[in-house]
């Protein structure tokens, strides 16, 4: 019998803090998925700015109680953002949308206190929008002693199978995010039984470092496709002592920006710390990559802003040279659009949150089972 098909609105805002993503996509739920629509939103200056600083006050859960009012304010702009976004998008699209899949700004997370804060209002944003809106995606996954990250490998799993069918690309299929954080999804085959089919975890840094640095130190938002960090040169010794000094003995754990910082390469030029922290940054990720692939040929698809470093993914494989195994290719090769896998993902993960389906398991966040995740409110 044929499943009822949903057209769900995803919504992803990044530890970039840039904008808004979002995708407006048909699907099942389960096997059948198609893309209808994507757009970008960049925030303002004022708003971007005020989110940089309420993440750069926030570091303790104390801090989160001493700049509720802040956060209060911001939420309300922020959420006002997205609705406003929402209904320019449904000018372009007519149809009917069943769903909103709301992710909201990540400001603190903590697994270890139980604690994660998406700045984003989904009673505000339901009476905003007059659609049913579905957030607050990891606080269920967190609560079953999962780290409430990465939620994206259910939806890698349906990519996968699909280029399998249209590219016949060979199962294993990999998946590598390079967003703020970079994160990596392992589909083992193309078997529903996802608990043994799907690994996923983060693996460093992504952009944050690099974002950060380019930030501090011009009038630039990011290293754009890598042109500051080519002309730089790496400083050897203070990489090899960052590499020292950072090592992920685990990966069980996820990744927030906050582990990280760029005070390693304080008083470098920004060219010459931009190579640094690149080359820093292309370190972590190969060796989770080696990491999540012990034995199989792979070939890793490249998602997120960070693949469109082309000095960043070079770095990337000169790390992996020796490892015969492993491939990277552009997702985009495969007619998906690598800006957007992220907000295509949360409207399917609403879609599966309203069916009552599990979006989280133990082997993609580390919770005790698999977690149906999600809060649903009609509110008009």
């Amino acid at each position: 019998m044929k499943k009822k098909l949903f057209t769900a609105m995803g919504l992803m805002t990044g530890t970039s803090m840039d904008g808004l993503d979002l995708s407006i996509i048909s699907s099942d739920g389960y096997d059948e998925f198609s893309n209808i629509l994507d757009d970008y939103y960049e925030y303002d200056k004022n708003l971007q700015d005020h989110l940089i600083q309420i993440r750069d006050l926030v570091l303790t859960k104390n801090d989160l109680l001493q700049n509720s009012e802040k956060l209060r304010e911001l939420e309300r702009d922020l959420t006002l953002f997205h609705g406003d976004a929402i209904n320019q998008s449904l000018k372009k699209f007519k149809n009917p949308i069943d769903l909103i899949g709301f992710h909201g700004q990540t400001i603190y997370h903590n697994p270890h206190e139980k604690i994660t804060n998406q700045l984003g209002d989904g009673k505000l944003l339901s009476q905003i929008v007059k659609k049913k809106v579905i957030y607050d995606f990891r606080q269920a996954d967190i609560q079953n002693n999962g780290q409430g990250a990465p939620l994206t490998p259910i939806f890698h799993h349906i990519l996968s199978k699909k280029i399998n069918q249209n590219f016949n690309m060979k199962f294993p299929i990999g998946f590598l995010n390079i967003g703020g954080i970079a994160n990596v999804t392992k589909v083992i085959n193309d078997s529903n039984n996802f608990q043994n089919n799907l690994y996923a975890f983060d693996i460093g840094p992504g952009n944050c470092l690099i974002d950060e640095w380019v930030r501090n130190n011009s009038n630039k938002k990011l290293d754009k496709n890598g042109d500051l960090s080519k002309v730089g040169k790496v400083d050897q010794f203070i990489l090899n002592q960052a590499i020292d000094n950072f090592k992920i003995n685990s990966y069980s754990q996820s990744l927030d920006i906050k582990n990280f910082d760029v005070s390693f390469v304080r008083g470098l030029s920004l060219e010459d710390g931009c190579a640094t922290i690149t080359d820093f940054t292309a370190y972590l990720i190969a060796e989770g990559l080696k990491h999540i692939n012990q034995k199989n040929s792979i070939t890793f698809l490249l998602c997120g802003g960070g693949r469109k470093n082309s000095n960043l993914i070079n770095r990337i494989k000169n790390y992996i040279s020796n490892e015969n195994n492993i491939a990277l290719e552009i997702i985009d090769n495969y007619n998906l659009n690598g800006d957007y896998i992220e907000s295509q993902a949360f409207a399917f993960l609403a879609i599966r949150s309203f069916l009552n389906l599990p979006i989280s398991f133990s082997t993609t966040t580390g919770c005790k089972e698999f977690t149906v995740g999600g809060k649903l409110v009609e509110n008009f």
